[in-house]
């Protein structure tokens, strides 16, 4: 009944849920998509050139960004063949992401291939209704991807972290094409029903422009 609810409630088609790898953008998008009874889209993070990519091979971060680039476009220009009328869409991405990591690991002459083919792409990409960001601290995201990351991720160094979660807090501290949600997800425990619906009022409570939301630090068990 309570998920009846809250399908006819919320006015977003299309939710896309974002934040540095660890801060458990996939992992909502899931229970989002089970509470909304909505069609689940997931990033694909499958590709051939990220082993060479860590390893620090000549060539590997351009490879690996086209890559990536390439297989969020075919993923994301699907969604225009559906009718998001009809079909509410939580996708644990939004298709900028790629350009954040791209001006990280790319050179310069890099860049100015990479934004031609980028610029063209992302015309034809359909806008979400609301983006989620899941906002984090260095000191958390450093020790989730410790803690919980591969092990390819878990010797990342903590430079190049720090350096990709800062870029994600700039890119959405400028944010304007969708209406924004930051969430501060340090303290954020989606294995906490309270902690889940107060996640659903506040996108039934978000209109226009950005709005944050703290999550109260709990006494957990």
């Amino acid at each position: 009944m309570m998920y009846l609810l809250h399908v006819k409630m919320i006015k977003f088609r299309h939710i896309a849920i974002e934040g540095p790898i660890k801060a458990g953008k996939t992992k909502l998008a899931k229970i989002l998509a089970d509470r909304f009874k909505g069609r689940l889209i997931l990033d694909i993070t499958d590709n051939p050139y990220l082993k060479d990519f860590y390893e620090e091979k000549e060539g590997a971060a351009f490879l690996a960004q086209l890559v990536f680039l390439v297989n969020r476009y075919h993923q994301q220009v699907q969604l225009f063949q559906r009718d998001l009328f009809k079909e509410i869409i939580i996708c644990d991405y939004i298709f900028e992401k790629d350009k954040i990591y791209a001006y990280q690991t790319l050179t310069d002459d890099e860049l100015i291939v990479y934004e031609k083919i980028f610029n063209i792409l992302v015309e034809r990409i359909p806008k979400p209704d609301l983006v989620i960001y899941l906002q984090i601290s260095n000191e958390t995201f450093i020790k989730r991807v410790r803690e919980m990351g591969n092990e390819i991720e878990k010797n990342i160094s903590e430079r190049y972290l720090e350096d990709i979660n800062e870029a994600f807090d700039y890119f959405f501290f400028h944010y304007k094409a969708s209406p924004l949600l930051v969430i501060k997800a340090d303290n954020l425990y989606l294995d906490n029903e309270e902690d889940v619906e107060e996640i659903v009022v506040q996108i039934e409570q978000m209109r226009r422009g950005t709005q944050y939301y703290v999550p109260a630090k709990k006494n957990r068990r």
